[in-house]
């Protein structure tokens, strides 16, 4: 099942994905600063894999984490956040390698990045 996490997103933007969600498909699961430590695959219900031990500290930019998108969902999203004007910096989609990361582990990823991408 397709499903998005959503951090830090809220208000009119946070209305128009869940509206493009709802209309991919996908399930809309909002995280709060509670779960930025917590396993990605227990937020997005899934098992059997192992969770990074680590406590970083919470973050407060956006971050949008897609799981198990089919190519049509994907494109149509992120055409759809272009056209409604919902821009999301920190997007991610999972991976087996980044299933046990937790929220902020990944936010840290992202932003490093950012920044790698940006000093070109």
């Amino acid at each position: 099942m397709a499903k998005a996490l959503l951090f830090n997103i809220t208000g009119g933007k946070r209305k128009k994905l869940g509206f493009l969600l709802m209309q991919y498909g996908i399930t809309a699961v909002d995280g709060g600063p509670g779960d930025h430590n917590k396993p990605l695959s227990r937020l997005l219900g899934k098992e059997g894999y192992p969770a990074s031990p680590a406590l970083d500290a919470p973050f407060f930019d956006e971050m949008l984490v897609l799981d198990d998108l089919n190519a049509q969902q994907f494109r149509g999203l992120l055409n759809g956040m272009q056209m409604l004007q919902a821009p999301v910096t920190y997007k991610a989609v999972t991976t087996e390698h980044n299933l046990g990361w937790t929220p902020a582990k990944l936010y840290r990823e992202l932003v490093a990045e950012h920044e790698a991408m940006n000093r070109r």
